[in-house]
């Protein structure tokens, strides 16, 4: 058996534990075969992982990388209040990457994958000078009910889950040459999908608009902005920080994959969803310009224009 071949087979006897009844046929033939629930919309969404630019080997064990891969497309799911259906990956790799970091990259994916019952259900294999992943996820949401970012109203509150900046904070120390070691806890070597607050609201039909917290908070409440065409303010002494993250990487750390979501003025909103913290930060303003803004407010009503300035993994400026 040739070794991509090895591969492969290896990756279907692992995924094989991962099992969700709207798949009908996963590897092994020329396409997946899903039914999709009747009555339901398809969610598709696909996020590269390249080495050097989302990871770095001597930063971040193969488990995490797995781990994350995956957590990036089913936060996406989460956002539009879906529920995951089955992924695909496609892996480039570098001829002599030791097969224990291949082995341990997929037991960090499959892992969430059992978690939130998604099989990894299809992909491909390739030689690369520098490790590629490619995830594909699929998710299912009641028809006509995905909560989109295009439907935020001036007069709603803006919220969002968890903690901000935790993410940025551990990039920011990894940087600086200190060695830390990852725990499941930490949000930027095993973040969590929200799945269970974008299943919640959606069913409670208590969001207008949701998204993500990928590129930073200052940059997707603008894309919020943009999508609904208003304008959204913060409330900066509202923002809920990490440990060891300042105002700066709550305001423009990524990765952390917390929900930001708005909600009509007059709805009544949990201080906690699924065990999470639920904090309002904001609100939504008629728009005052071409296009949707984002501005922060003092306790004297003062605003002040944020320029969206999301984190720039491992870029040069």
């Amino acid at each position: 058996m040739n070794p991509e071949r090895q591969l492969i087979e290896g990756i279907r006897r692992a995924s094989s534990k991962t099992r969700n009844p709207a798949l009908i046929r996963g590897i092994g033939d020329d396409c997946a075969v899903l039914r999709v629930p009747a009555g339901s919309d398809l969610l598709v969404t696909t996020d590269m992982c390249v080495e050097d630019v989302h990871f770095r080997r001597e930063w971040h064990p193969a488990k995490s990388v797995g781990h994350r891969c995956l957590a990036r497309g089913l936060s996406d799911i989460a956002a539009m209040g879906g529920e995951p259906l089955a992924c695909f990956l496609s892996l480039a790799l570098p001829p002599k990457l030791p097969q224990r970091w291949v082995n341990d990259f997929m037991a960090g994916l499959l892992r969430l994958a059992r978690q939130y019952k998604t099989p990894l259900s299809g992909g491909d294999t390739s030689s690369a000078g520098k490790i590629t992943a490619d995830i594909i996820v699929l998710g299912t949401v009641p028809a006509g009910e995905a909560l989109l970012r295009s439907k935020a109203r001036p007069g709603d509150r803006i919220y969002v889950t968890g903690e901000l900046g935790g993410s940025a904070a551990t990039l920011k120390r990894l940087y600086s040459g200190k060695k830390i070691l990852p725990s499941a806890g930490d949000r930027h070597f095993y973040p969590m999908p929200r799945l269970e607050v974008g299943r919640w609201l959606r069913k409670n039909k208590l969001a207008t608009a949701m998204i993500d917290i990928s590129d930073g908070l200052s940059v997707d409440l603008a894309h919020i902005c943009e999508e609904s065409k208003i304008d959204g303010v913060l409330k900066l002494q509202t923002l809920p920080m990490a440990e060891m993250a300042d105002l700066n990487l709550a305001l423009h750390g990524g990765d952390d994959y917390e929900l930001l979501f708005t909600a009509p003025r007059s709805a009544i909103v949990p201080r906690k969803i699924a065990g999470l913290p639920i904090t309002e930060i904001g609100e939504i303003r008629p728009r005052t310009a071409r296009k949707g803004t984002v501005s922060t407010i003092d306790p004297a009503g003062r605003l002040k224009p944020l320029r969206p300035a999301g984190w720039e993994h491992f870029g040069t400026s």
